[in-house]
């Protein structure tokens, strides 16, 4: 068989499996629905949004070679736990962020939590799914778990978007009903709300109400983008607890 079944009798290529599930499907929609908190809500131009990202990838880089050799010093278990652990304080720190302020002290220190978290945990993942089967399935252990990785993305979207819509929609419906908004005004924003914070307040609105409605769009998203960073921080916890109850500690 292309994937046979029996590499999963392993209790640790299947936590390792499972956390990458989990985590990764933290870490997609993060990647996601930041890009629209940054420039849509925040005001950033794509280049400056592209470069608030620029601390997870170094992180990565830096760190990567310091934690491959974790899983010789600790074994697996530890850096499988404390990466995602710190990578679920990242997205606590995101799911405390609203309109306006400085970079260096909203979304730079929860990317870099990411950063430190992610370079912890990649390298002795990898090295762990590869050395829990023998040589001869080494392949189609990657392939198994580069598959994981990819429906996990899908699974981003496809998931945390349903979170995202529902707390928009709800948080919306609070700031029209406070501001009584007029029936056909309303039946226009409406029509948009599939748009998220890419819906436009109507031409025919003017002055503070037309003010109040895009801070109500805006509030309404960054409502749904919190919820998600949650469900996210939720996650990682869960690709930890997977780590500490199905992975070997160092024999």
């Amino acid at each position: 068989p292309m994937m046979p079944l029996k590499l999963f009798r392993s209790r640790t290529f299947t936590g390792t499996n499972l956390l990458t599930l989990l985590l990764y499907t933290a870490l997609g929609g993060n990647v996601f629905f930041l890009p629209f908190n940054l420039i849509r809500i925040q005001g950033y131009s794509p280049t400056a949004a592209g470069a608030s990202f620029l601390p997870f990838t170094l992180l990565l880089f830096l760190l990567s070679r310091w934690a491959g050799g974790l899983v010789n010093r600790y074994g697996a278990k530890l850096p499988l736990v404390a990466g995602p652990l710190i990578v679920a304080i990242g997205f606590i720190i995101f799911s405390l962020q609203g309109i306006g302020g400085s970079y260096w002290t909203t979304f730079f220190p929860a990317i870099v939590a990411l950063g430190v978290g992610m370079a912890i945990t990649i390298a002795p993942l990898t090295t762990t799914v590869l050395g829990t089967v023998d040589d001869r399935y080494a392949g189609v252990a990657s392939g198994i778990n580069n598959a994981v990785t990819r429906v996990a993305g899908l699974l981003a979207i496809a998931v945390l978007s349903i979170f995202v819509v529902h707390a928009f929609n709800s948080s919306l419906n609070s700031y029209l009903g406070a501001l009584h908004v007029a029936p056909a005004v309303r039946q226009m924003l409406d029509a948009q709300r599939n748009k998220l914070v890419g819906a436009d307040v109507p031409p025919e609105v003017h002055g503070r109400l037309r003010e109040a409605l895009g801070r109500a769009i805006a509030e309404s998203f960054v409502a749904g983008y919190r919820l998600a960073m949650l469900i996210s921080a939720g996650l990682a916890l869960l690709s930890a607890l997977c780590s500490l109850l199905l992975i070997e500690g160092k024999s």
